[in-house]
């Protein structure tokens, strides 16, 4: 939502690498999901949806399918049921996901 976001308001800053060093983003939001703003939504969504629906499945798709600090947001803090991602990414993202459920089981 944030990646759609700063996308649509400021279309000539699509590249936001340059505001990492400045300070104003801690990552790059189109590598790393936004756990504190963007991260709260999904939690919020999934939460709610699982009210409504105990067996609803809940994935992400993308490359932050792939990224191995997102793949942790999503298995332990969001709870989600699957993640995707581009296929290059796909031994990352297993690994990752290896890594937080054992991280998970040992809480």
């Amino acid at each position: 939502m944030l990646q759609f976001l700063l996308h649509v308001l400021m279309p000539s800053l699509f590249e936001l690498n340059f505001l990492v060093p400045l300070g104003i983003l801690e990552d790059d939001p189109f590598v790393t999901i936004d756990t504190e703003g963007v991260g709260q939504l999904i939690k919020l969504a999934a939460t709610e949806g699982r009210a409504a629906n105990p067996g609803l499945k809940i994935g992400v798709c993308g490359e932050h399918g792939g990224d191995p600090r997102s793949v942790r947001f999503f298995s332990n803090e969001a709870d989600l049921t699957y993640v995707s991602c581009s296929p290059f990414r796909v031994p990352i993202a297993r690994l990752a996901a290896a890594q937080a459920a054992v991280e998970k089981a040992g809480e």
